[in-house]
């Protein structure tokens, strides 16, 4: 039997007697492969691995200090309440000292130890993340999003070059699991999809970087790394240690998410995510390049799984098992790159008329993006969604701004394969014209529901309307009419009521 002898600095680590607090219960070591991570109880300490992966180099004091230091700073974004301090460790001969003086010989991150039974992936184990957490999670990233930092060099990481690189460099690392874990077709449709993207979308890359959509991001944002503590959602351990990994594209980062969820054969929640992170951060041009990087998180996730297949010392029976994951990944991420047939529905009807609860649950069945007028106009005009608009927000040259932005948006997205719900009144021919004319010129097919309600029904659910982006209330209802559709519109109405 043999036995693994622990550094002498983990060992210290090991004894109570070093910390200066009480110790919960005998320490827990986890080990993972760049650190060791206490947990005392109260707290948890982090000890980072003196190793150099090329991607990752810790393999000097100074440089575990620098990113300690980096840790502790990316972290506290959005997960302050658990990232408290740096702390040195000195020796003393033979002895470790925990925060005192003398000359440092290594650096531990302190950190508030919560349950992990909080964390999101082992809530949706247990059946008890709620479509409330999922809305609350995308209003919690895309703020995260919009005050992470950027500049010209960080920006320079959304190039298609570097883009490229790393994802070209996943496909060179799993050539030798083709006919083990994937297939060569979905291998070589995959790969041609990347290649395809980025030799003629250079303008679409180009766009993101001009709209500095290219951001210090987190970089590793899956349900693990996020947590439910005392009524707040966490985002921790984000990628300190590679600036590659986190200075990339916003969409790059709600990847991981949807991903999960879609791995878990659950879309109708990465969809309830999706459309609610898009509506928060007014980013809808970003799908056009979410599939590559929903294929990329895939992607990874299975080729970081397939190299146990490649370990001598993992048992066979594990290595089943990882085949067998490995190779759903891979398939999730051929998946993605598969070119879908898009179309717009045009919802319409008065204020009330439930157009948005429809469009909502239409777009959880079917995969579809919802695009609420109501969310656009305020992100044309500058103002949070939850305040309540002034007079020149709802003026007509606003008005027309907001109609011209949701068909530009319906006709781009549609073009890209999405199925896209345009969620407005569209009680007038004018408005509605331009939609269907734009569609049909694109061969976009195209639908209006209408959703129709008797005026005290109307009245009753404004009256009742709470928590919603809409300002619409009985004195907007009582100016509204509906112009009846025309006989060549006739053909795409399905009445809802």
């Amino acid at each position: 039997m043999t036995t693994t002898t622990l550094p002498p600095i983990v060992e210290a680590l090991l004894n109570p007697a070093i910390y200066d607090h009480p110790v919960k219960g005998p320490i827990e070591l986890i080990q993972t492969h760049v650190s060791y991570v206490f947990l005392t109880g109260d707290y948890v300490y982090k000890l980072k691995k003196p190793v150099n992966f090329g991607f990752l180099d810790y393999s000097t004091v100074e440089k575990r200090k620098h990113f300690c230091d980096e840790e502790l700073r990316l972290n506290q974004r959005g997960a302050a309440e658990l990232y408290l301090n740096i702390l040195p460790i000195a020796q003393d001969g033979e002895k470790f000292i925990l925060g005192g003086n003398g000359d440092p010989v290594d650096y531990v991150v302190k950190m508030q130890q919560f349950p992990q039974e909080t964390l999101l992936s082992a809530m949706y184990d247990r059946g008890e993340l709620t479509e409330q957490h999922l809305t609350d999670l995308a209003k919690v990233l895309a703020a995260f999003h919009k005050s992470a930092p950027t500049n010209d060099y960080i920006l320079s990481f959304g190039e298609v070059s570097q883009i490229r690189q790393a994802i070209d460099e996943n496909y060179d690392q799993t050539v030798g699991y083709i006919g083990v874990a994937q297939t060569q077709e979905q291998f070589d449709q995959t790969k041609a999809y990347t290649d395809q993207l980025f030799a003629e979308n250079e303008a679409l890359f180009k766009s993101r970087v001009e709209h500095k959509f290219i951001r210090e991001c987190h970089g590793d944002v899956h349900l693990r790394n996020i947590c439910f503590w005392n009524n707040k959602i966490l985002l921790f351990d984000c990628i300190e240690f590679n600036e590659p990994f986190r200075f990339v594209d916003t969409m790059f980062d709600i990847a991981y998410i949807i991903m999960d969820f879609d791995a878990r054969n659950r879309p109708d929640l990465s969809n309830l995510f999706l459309n609610s992170y898009l509506e928060q951060s007014g980013d809808w041009e970003g799908l056009q390049v979410l599939p590559l990087y929903n294929s990329r998180q895939s992607y990874v996730r299975a080729k970081v799984t397939s190299f146990l297949l490649s370990d001598p010392s993992v048992p066979e029976s594990v290595k089943e098992e990882s085949k067998e994951t490995a190779s759903r990944y891979y398939r999730l991420s051929w998946e993605y790159t598969k070119p879908k047939q898009g179309k717009v529905v045009l919802m319409s009807g008065l204020s009330g008329s439930g157009k948005s609860t429809i469009a909502s649950k239409l777009a959880r069945e079917s995969g579809a993006i919802q695009i609420r007028s109501d969310a656009v106009r305020k992100h044309l005009g500058g103002i949070a969604l939850d305040a309540k608009g002034d007079e020149p927000l709802y003026s007509s040259e606003m008005t027309q701004k907001t109609y011209d932005r949701l068909l530009d948006l319906g006709v781009t997205l549609a073009s890209q394969g999405y199925t896209v719900i345009l969620d407005a009144k569209y009680d007038r021919q004018a408005l509605r014209a331009p939609v269907i004319e734009q569609a049909q010129a694109h061969g976009i097919a195209i639908e209006i529901l209408h959703c129709e309600a008797s005026e005290e029904v109307l009245r009753d659910r404004l009256v009742q309307r709470q928590g919603d982006i809409s300002d619409a209330d009985l004195d907007v209802l009582a100016q509204q009419t509906f112009e009846a559709f025309s006989e060549t519109e006739k053909p795409l109405v399905k009445t809802v009521s």
